[in-house]
């Protein structure tokens, strides 16, 4: 009887003992508590990297859940990754879900970083993106790569800087530079002393200068005051000024009209351009006048008058007097 009841004692210490170590187990083994309530969320990643099952899920470093589960997207593109949260902790939907991992060789988890905690909160079952984790390997082919471009660019650098020497920088390249640095030289110089020439030029002739523009100023003073008078002599005798132009232009219409009178043979000098016995007439008249003259001036008026006897005056017109 004793030794049956002492049997049972101890197999209630021994299913006890199995209870507290299930308890611990689950406690310590990055497990979800049975004594905490928890919402599930679904991450969406295009790849999980090392992450396992039963993977801590940290809320600013504080563990707020663990991964329960890591399925394969049917379309073989993408991951989703089961995430159990307790219910005391909440998490705003623009917050942020990245794949993490502890040091350079630790575990990874599950970041969730908070940023403006903007409403509304997630609810069970929400779907959510989540940033694919830092990839060593990839990193590593995609440097390689990049150090190969960088020693392709190099030893293109090298092949330009082997032309540039070959056909820049030759001996003959190197004399003709130093040759047209040297014209360079003696034409500062030259500049400078023209420079230095024009300074000393208008330092020994500054009074010319000054009185040359002074009278430039002068000059252009009396111009305006000539411009202003001739304004006003024209502002003053406007009317005057439009007579004599209308004067003339009446001129130069009776001008063309004697013209016009002239080249039809109307008036006294038409009849003589038009009719040739009067014409011949007047050329007598003008020839007679001219012989008069003539004598006039060789024997003087005084003898002209005294040897010549005035034709009666019943004498015809046309007759001529005796010659002494």
């Amino acid at each position: 009887m004793e030794k049956s009841h002492q049997e049972i004692k101890v197999g209630l210490f021994v299913l006890v003992g199995l209870v507290l170590l299930a308890v611990l187990l689950l406690q310590f083994s990055k497990s979800t508590s049975i004594f905490r309530g928890t919402y599930e969320l679904r991450l969406h990643a295009s790849n999980v990297g090392g992450l396992k099952e039963r993977a801590s899920v940290l809320l600013a470093g504080v563990q707020v859940g663990t991964v329960s589960g890591i399925e394969l997207a049917q379309d073989g593109k993408s991951v989703t990754i089961l995430l159990r949260v307790y219910k005391d902790y909440k998490i705003y939907h623009d917050a942020r879900f990245v794949i993490q991992q502890s040091g350079f060789l630790g575990d990874q988890y599950v970041a969730i970083i908070p940023t403006t905690n903007q409403p509304p909160l997630l609810q069970n079952g929400a779907d959510i993106d989540c940033e694919a984790p830092f990839n060593l390997q990839e990193t590593a082919r995609a440097a390689a790569g990049f150090i190969q471009r960088i020693d392709e660019t190099a030893q293109k650098l090298d092949a330009a800087v082997s032309d540039v020497r070959r056909l820049v920088l030759n001996e003959q390249t190197l004399t003709n530079f130093s040759a047209v640095v040297d014209n360079l030289r003696d034409f500062s110089e030259q500049a400078t002393n023209m420079v230095a020439n024009i300074n000393l030029l208008v330092a020994t002739n500054g009074e010319q200068i000054d009185l040359a523009v002074s009278n430039v100023v002068f000059f252009s003073q009396d111009l305006i005051h000539l411009s202003d008078d001739a304004r006003g002599v024209v502002s003053t005798n406007g009317t005057e000024i439009s007579a004599a132009v209308k004067n003339i232009e009446s001129s130069t219409e009776t001008l063309k009209k004697l013209m016009d009178d002239l080249q039809a043979g109307n008036g006294l000098a038409g009849t003589l351009l038009k009719n040739e016995q009067l014409s011949t007439n007047v050329q007598a008249v003008a020839a007679n006048l001219t012989i008069a003259t003539s004598n006039l001036n060789q024997l003087g008026l005084w003898h002209f008058l005294w040897h010549h006897e005035l034709p009666p005056t019943n004498a015809p017109p046309h007759a001529t007097t005796k010659q002494p």
